[in-house]
């Protein structure tokens, strides 16, 4: 049997006989991810939400189609998202660069020279004559993954591709929530700014009365002086609403990159808080660590820093590959002649003696691959946490939300009656205005409470990892337990 030939069978029996370097890729046993008491129902769970699927366009819960479309001019132009688009890219092109490692690769090359070669390197004692001398030549080589370390490169790009992609999906989850939340506070802003004028004018209207009751002689200069000082107080917070409303509308133009007369119509006045007519869906545990853009994120490093144990440990073997080049080397006038023609065929290896630095290496990679799993069980209890204590915070806001609803009835209630009994002089000036200054303090209350709400429903979605579904089913796929 030729010697080529030996070489090939046994290039054939090593690919037969060969195994991929470092640790095969799975969710470890003992990851926070694989607890049963963060898999299952959350706690704090009351009668305002629901063990539900999160929709995946949360936002169009609110029934506000201006809503809707501020959201899908920010997921069009907002310069967060392409950063991670351009991010995205570079991850994907890293992929092909991993997969176009090894296998095979060709050169060609071609030169020509004016040389003077020197005669004692080819062992003569006269001087060689100058030539133009040409070079041409074509090669070609195959690279064996035989120790499967091409193959762990593969998959560390692959996987940090994905985890690219699941940053991506975090900016989105991230710029919807921005959204919404500026448009609710340009929403709450314009209906406080309503309600604390409505306060002004019940106000004006109960000092003009003070000033007709005094000028009949009913009453004194100190009540007009305490009305005229409450409707200046009521007054000096109508610029506080103003800014906030400015503050909602810039925040919009950022994150949809349009200058402020360009968004949609009606946004700037709109003056009702946008709500949800319906218990809020949220699932569960399992659902939520499945759908979190982060926790996929840490679970994708993690098994990028486990394929790179392989890459370090595949640098302890040699390079094994075969080869074929062809060309023409001489003078010019002669190339493509039986005597300037060259060709050759084989295999080679080349393998750099391990050091204590390539162990080392690989050390370093086992060290990432513990910290990218303690990061990745960090992720998945913050993901817990946030969610309960969002639930546990929005329960809160709506208890309290309902409680001032109460108070605010009774006293919208208080405050006409004893402005009745002011009028029919069964009760002092005091009185009337104390009560009216408590129903005008309870308004603000419930309006600021409602407010709040409205931002406890967006952190509560966002938490809940906004119902995206790009790459929700990639952890699953990739995660095998």
């Amino acid at each position: 049997m030729k010697p080529v030939h030996l070489a090939a069978v046994g290039l054939g029996l090593l690919l037969a006989g060969c195994q991929l370097v470092g640790p095969d890729y799975h969710l470890p046993k003992d990851a926070a991810l694989q607890r049963p008491d963060v898999q299952g129902e959350f706690a704090g769970e009351g009668t305002n939400v629901i063990s539900a699927p999160v929709p995946a366009d949360w936002w169009k819960l609110y029934r506000d189609p201006k809503l809707n479309e501020l959201v899908r001019q920010a997921l069009a132009s907002n310069t967060d998202l392409r950063v991670a688009a351009a991010n995205l890219s570079r991850a994907r092109a890293q992929v092909e660069q991993a997969q176009s490692a090894g296998g095979w690769s060709g050169s060609a090359k071609a030169g020509a020279q004016r040389l003077q070669e020197s005669g004692e390197a080819f062992l003569l004692a006269d001087k060689v004559p100058v030539a133009n001398v040409g070079d041409l030549g074509i090669s070609t080589s195959y690279q064996f993954d035989l120790w499967g370390t091409l193959q762990r490169g593969i998959e560390a790009a692959q996987a940090n591709a994905d985890a690219t992609q699941a940053a991506a999906d975090t900016a989105r989850i991230t710029l919807v929530a921005d959204v919404v939340r500026a448009y609710t506070q340009v929403c709450a802003a314009n209906e406080e700014h309503h309600i604390a004028e409505q306060s002004l004018q019940l106000q004006a209207q109960s000092t003009r009365l003070t000033q007709q009751l005094r000028d009949a002689g009913r009453g004194d200069e100190t009540q007009v002086t305490r009305s005229e000082t409450q409707f200046k107080s009521l007054r000096a917070e109508l610029p506080r609403y103003e800014a906030l409303r400015q503050s909602g509308l810039f925040r919009l133009s950022m994150l949809l990159a349009k200058p402020l007369d360009q968004l949609p119509s009606g946004v700037a006045t709109c003056a009702e808080l946008p709500q949800i007519a319906q218990l809020l869906p949220v699932g569960d545990g399992a659902a939520l660590l499945k759908r979190r853009p982060d926790v996929r994120q840490a679970e994708r490093h993690l098994a990028a820093a486990t394929a790179q144990i392989g890459v370090a440990t595949g640098a302890l073997y040699p390079d094994i590959s075969i080869g074929a080049s062809i060309g023409t080397v001489g003078i010019i006038d002669n190339l493509g002649t039986a005597p300037t023609n060259r060709w050759g065929f084989g295999p080679l290896l080349s393998w750099t003696i391990p050091t204590n630095g390539s162990r080392a290496r690989i050390r370093e990679a086992e060290a990432a691959t513990q910290g990218a799993l303690a990061k990745f069980d960090g992720v998945v209890l913050n993901a817990i946490r946030e969610t309960q204590t969002s639930l546990v915070q929005y329960t809160a806001l709506l208890q309290r939300r309902d409680a001032l609803a109460e108070a605010e009835a009774s006293a919208r209630t208080a405050a006409d009656q004893t402005h009745q009994f002011f009028q029919a002089g069964r009760e002092s000036f005091l009185a009337d205005l104390q009560a009216t200054r408590v129903y005008t303090d309870m308004r603000a209350q419930l309006s600021a409470a409602n407010t709040q709400v409205a931002m406890s429903q967006i952190d509560l979605f966002l938490a809940l990892g906004g119902g995206w579904e790009s790459g929700r089913t990639q952890a699953a796929t990739h995660a095998k337990p």
